[in-house]
């Protein structure tokens, strides 16, 4: 990572979008964001845009483009997503000292509390069209979910982390799962999906929804991007999920048997984002976000939480 990321200036990104070929007025707010460094802009003709300056060393120039592509095809399709404004020479994606960013429109509305059936519906179809774009062409250069990317690499990331009397039973744990979504997954059909399509990135206006932050773009399952939006467990969680797959189908096949690999997908989510922070750790910015990671009662918390998950799909609950 270029030292330049961790003490990115306004100088900086006020410099950089207007050697891109706008107008920047002046004003920068640094926006919340701790994987990437994201700045509300406002330029010379009173209107807004976001500069989002990439990781270095997470993606590479070609998976960036690949996620740009895929919101280009939403955006033919009529799909509500944001998608990245093109630079001064047509170009989605400019570099400053080894920095991958792109700029984008500034969007309005709010994270929806909680969803209505009616809304619920309206999502299950807008997620289907997504899906249908999804399946239309390939992304080699971005991650594919599996047993090996969520749980096999994580775990060697955490190798250096998890306490001693924790690491057995967690890498158990774990591995367990694995082992779960290895053999529900057999035969379920992958594509270009969200990959974190959470109500955070889900913005509600006057206009209906929007879907926000493709950048953790992969190659998945569909349910993926359902579960995470519709994750609750009780009664009525349920059948808004219901609501949301016949919503779906109107647009996509679903299979029910899919449905399954929710709790696994769940718990794999859990030792991913684990190791995210892990890998993130030399960042100062993390130790300070996160300052419970790495203590003895953190680990204690993920290893009990990823064995009861491990009994629930032994149980066979909530399939």
């Amino acid at each position: 990572m270029t030292d330049l990321f961790l003490r990115l200036t306004p100088d900086w990104v006020l410099k950089s979008i207007e050697m891109g070929g706008f107008e920047p007025s002046g004003h920068c707010m640094a926006l919340n964001s701790l994987e990437n460094r994201v700045y509300d802009l406002k330029l010379e003709d009173d209107s807004h845009v976001v500069a989002k300056f990439y990781r270095p060393s997470r993606w590479t120039r070609e998976a960036i483009l690949e996620e740009h592509a895929f919101l280009n095809e939403l955006k033919a399709a009529e799909i509500p997503v944001c998608a990245p404004l093109p630079f001064a020479d047509g170009d989605t994606l400019h570099e400053v000292e080894g920095i991958l960013y792109a700029v984008w429109p500034r969007t309005g509305g709010r994270a929806p509390d909680e969803l209505s059936f009616e809304q619920t519906e309206m999502l299950g179809r807008l997620v289907a069209r997504i899906h249908n774009v999804g399946a239309s062409k390939k992304a080699p250069a971005r991650r594919v979910l599996t047993k090996e990317s969520y749980i096999d690499e994580p775990l060697a990331a955490l190798a250096k982390f998890i306490p001693p009397e924790y690491a057995a039973r967690y890498r158990e744990a774990a591995s367990a799962i694995g082992a779960v979504y290895v053999r529900d997954a057999r035969g379920v059909p992958v594509h270009r999906i969200h990959g974190d399509c959470h109500m955070g990135n889900l913005l509600s206006g006057r206009e209906g929804f929007f879907f926000l932050d493709f950048d953790d773009m992969l190659t998945g399952p569909a349910v993926q991007d359902l579960w995470l939006m519709l994750g609750g467990r009780d009664p009525e969680d349920l059948e808004r999920r219901r609501v949301f797959v016949d919503a779906y189908r109107q647009f996509r096949p679903f299979e029910q048997r899919w449905l399954r690999l929710i709790e696994p997908l769940r718990a794999m989510r859990w030792v991913h984002y684990a190791a995210w922070i892990a890998r993130r750790w030399h960042d100062p910015a993390f130790p300070l976000a996160f300052p419970n990671f790495n203590t003895p009662r953190y680990w204690e918390r993920e290893v009990v939480d990823l064995e009861a998950q491990v009994l629930l799909i032994q149980n066979d609950e909530f399939s």
